[in-house]
């Protein structure tokens, strides 16, 4: 405590106010709980201000411009212009209305928000700036990730720049070297591309190389097809000014690099050690399935307890912390977390669809749907997974409107459903969802759509 300063008592201190704090915050404050969300910059964290949003806001506006210039098999002719410093400004003000939401939700539910650096002092206090001390029943550490360093490459967001940085710039690079070949990579990567830039990438093994080959390939050639050269098997070693050597010897010129090699969990500067909270090896906090702490006043949600670091993980748990910290009988226990990259053709999966003893795997080829054909988006697939009781374990979407569709996914493996379940729903005419269906009718050697020999 700091001489003179008089504790202020709270039951729930919630540090960082990302999508996982400020979720956490408005659901305990629905259930009676007098709370403090802390947060250093701005209301939303990353997700809404860095990362999620902001790159797929650009996303959207890269696609439309593409398109609009692309489209003379429709008998469409166009050649549209960017302003780069409009499209800057679009982003920002996206953010900057979704931050200003969650202000005002904190304030309707009143969730008292303080700006700046919170330290634990204790396993129920904590100093907020210094000056205020803050007395806890609860607290829920949400402080999530930072970008990963890599030696001799570290960011100076002026050369070398992190993905936060990428999603602000106020013009289109001439070229782009992107080093790093994940989800961060592919759709940065793939945007630029299409408003103009040059854009390469280096990849220690592949792009995406956590998921499936197969859909992999779609995904790659789509990007080849911009004008991405995609380099595997290499990893930068030195820097030359802005030329760059590769472990293979080999050079690359840029006039700007994007560092994107990965996310580090965020504890620095919270005093963890006055804490009986424990880190795992990688720096992750460790949590059980109520993300409880090794502390029992500490609960902890998001990307600083680990994989998968993704923001609508990250929601869930925050309500679920909040609800254990108001002592409800809530459990972390969902079955699947999807995840969606939004590359061009979109790669969404839910579960696993690996083929392996007891797990069979159909799939549906775009190609054959109406809807694809249509839009001549027919380079893409449903996958689905199932057991010998016919449970799904699994659906993979490479596709137009993956990240939609995944949901009908994600939702069925949570509730067990079969395979019948699926094909027995009626999916709307003409769109990407049937895709689904018809893998599933597959799966009950009932096709209608392709003929599977």
């Amino acid at each position: 405590m700091v001489m003179g300063s008089l504790p202020e008592e709270f039951d729930l201190a919630v540090i960082g106010a990302g999508v996982g704090g400020y979720v956490a915050a408005i659901r305990a404050a629905e259930l009676g709980l007098n709370v403090v969300l802390i947060e250093k910059e701005k209301l939303g964290g990353h997700c809404l201000n860095y990362a999620c949003i902001p790159s797929k806001t650009l996303i959207h506006i890269a696609d439309s411009f593409y398109t609009s210039s692309h489209s003379s098999k429709f008998g469409l002719s166009s050649s549209p212009s960017i302003d780069a410093k409009k499209m800057y400004e679009w982003r920002m003000s996206v953010s900057k209305k979704l931050e200003d939401g969650v202000a005002f939700l904190c304030k309707a539910h009143k969730v008292e928000v303080i700006k700046g650096n919170a330290v634990f002092t204790s396993s129920s206090t904590l100093l907020v700036n210094g000056l205020r001390t803050i007395e806890f029943k609860k607290a829920i550490i949400a402080t999530g990730s930072m970008p990963m360093q890599l030696k001799g490459f570290e960011v100076d967001n002026t050369y070398i720049i992190d993905y936060m940085k990428a999603l602000m710039l106020d013009y289109i690079p001439k070229d782009m070297l992107i080093i790093g070949a994940g989800y961060v990579a592919v759709e940065v990567g793939t945007l630029y591309a299409k408003l103009g830039s040059k854009v390469t990438i280096l990849a220690r093994s592949d792009i995406l190389s956590h998921f499936d080959k197969e859909a992999v390939s779609i995904v790659k050639a789509g990007m080849q097809n911009l004008g991405i050269n995609i380099i595997t098997g290499v990893t930068p070693v030195s820097r030359n000014g802005n030329e760059i050597i590769l472990s293979n010897g080999n050079k690359v010129n840029a006039s700007i690099v994007l560092s994107s090699t990965g996310l580090v969990p965020f504890t620095e500067g919270l005093e963890i050690e006055k804490t009986k909270v424990k880190l795992n090896e990688k720096g992750f906090i460790v949590v059980d399935n109520k993300l409880q702490t090794n502390d029992s006043n500490i609960l902890a949600v998001g990307d600083v307890i680990g994989e998968p670091m993704l923001a609508h993980k990250a929601i869930r748990q925050g309500v679920i912390a909040a609800e254990v910290a108001a002592g409800l009988p809530s459990y972390y226990d969902n079955i699947v977390v999807p995840a969606v990259v939004f590359s061009d053709p979109e790669l969404a999966i839910a579960g696993s669809v690996e083929e392996k003893e007891g797990i069979k795997v159909k799939k549906f080829p775009l190609s054959a749907l109406g809807r694809a054909i249509a839009l001549d988006l027919t380079k893409g697939f449903v996958k689905i997974a199932y057991d010998n009781n016919k449970i799904i374990k699994g659906i993979e979407i490479v596709s137009k409107d993956a990240n939609i569709m995944i949901a009908e996914a994600t939702l069925a493996i949570e509730m067990g459903a079969t395979v019948d379940d699926i094909a027995s729903v009626i999916h709307p005419h003409p769109t990407f969802s049937e895709a689904i269906q018809e893998a599933a009718e597959a799966a009950i050697d009932a096709p209608i759509h392709y003929f599977y020999g």
